[in-house]
């Protein structure tokens, strides 16, 4: 019978030739451990899938080892994807997370974040879209001494870290790639309203417009929402205008799936009579037929480095803060698939 007999940090130790402080060392993210012993004894952690002891690590120290994460994003692929990687990670490094959905109610969001704070004593908090922004429960955490790591905020801090990539950069340059592949008659629809980053995308998409001298008619912008069926009620308009776009920059991977569909219950074909490009990258775009062109928005990286920066304490003290690089920018990714093509004469 095969031995299940959970590993130890002494097992840990042994097989990677460190001591056992050395290990807790690693796990706890000490800055002073060398990046080739902490690649060493992490692989060995792999190895030996072993987990710390929670209950040991609290009361020898004044972490909870409970992370907390608050969302209000209408995209469930976007959520999942985040969700699985900062399980994965904090999994790693011997964490809890306590996810909660944000109420309708702010009202209600504030005391739920409140009793989150008082129950478990969270070590932290991650705050995705448009949660990050909103100054009441910004406010909650700060007078609790809560650390929060802000995801893709609209506004810049200086209380907090926060993780991003350019948005703007990423849309004008997704925009420009249609351009060059012949399309001048390219529609746009537009993310959440409450998210600071489908102003970004917008504004992307509307200056590669201008820098190339295309005039693009009001009835090629449409507002969605991030959701499926936002992308399907705005596909439905503008493949019914008589002035048809040839190529539709969707603010989200969600949406452009649902304007494939619709595409392809009209009859129309994808690539060769409409381009489709998406944003995100995630698990969708390669599951929809064609498969979706799209923007790689690292949501992986993003949510393994949140764990990272709030298990590492290094932003604890809120009044140090302001002497800390605040700023965690990552890179985008042009991904082109079957959904966009050069366009047919």
């Amino acid at each position: 019978m095969a031995d299940h007999k959970r590993a130890r940090i002494q097992d840990v130790a042994e097989q990677a030739g460190v001591s056992m402080m050395t290990v807790s060392r690693v796990l706890n993210q000490d800055k002073k451990v060398s990046d080739k012993t902490r690649e060493k004894v992490m692989a060995v952690v792999e190895q030996l899938n072993y987990r710390p002891n929670v209950s040991a690590r609290r009361l020898a120290s004044t972490k909870s080892f409970f992370l907390g994460l608050l969302y209000d994003n209408p995209s469930d692929t976007y959520i999942s994807q985040f969700l699985l990687a900062a399980l994965k990670k904090c999994r790693t490094l011997g964490y809890h997370l306590i996810v909660d959905e944000a109420h309708a109610d702010i009202n209600k969001t504030i005391e739920s974040v409140k009793q989150l704070i008082d129950v478990t004593q969270v070590d932290g908090m991650i705050l995705l879209p448009p949660m990050c922004d909103n100054e009441a429960v910004l406010d909650v955490l700060t007078k609790a001494d809560v650390p929060f790591v802000r995801i893709t905020p609209d506004t810049k801090l200086n209380r907090s870290p926060y993780i991003c990539m350019d948005d703007y950069q990423a849309a004008f340059d997704v925009t420009e790639h249609l351009i060059n592949q012949g399309h001048s008659k390219i529609a746009h629809i537009i993310g959440d309203t409450k998210q600071g980053v489908s102003r970004m995308r917008y504004q992307g998409y509307l200056d590669a417009l201008r820098s190339n001298q295309i005039v693009t008619p009001p009835e090629y912008i449409e507002q969605g929402s991030f959701t499926y069926q936002s992308g399907m009620e705005a596909a439905m308009k503008l493949l019914s205008l008589d002035d048809k776009p040839t190529a539709i920059f969707a603010a989200n991977d969600d949406m452009a799936a649902a304007v494939i569909s619709i595409a392809q219950k009209q009859g129309i074909n994808i690539p060769n009579e409409l381009s489709v490009v998406g944003f995100d990258d995630t698990q969708l775009a390669t599951v929809v037929w064609p498969n979706i062109s799209t923007v790689r928005q690292p949501i992986n990286e993003m949510a393994e480095l949140s764990i990272t920066l709030l298990a590492s304490g290094q932003y604890n003290d809120l009044s140090n803060v302001k002497s800390l690089d605040l700023r965690h920018i990552l890179d985008f990714e042009l991904i082109e698939r079957e959904s966009s093509s050069i366009k047919s004469n």
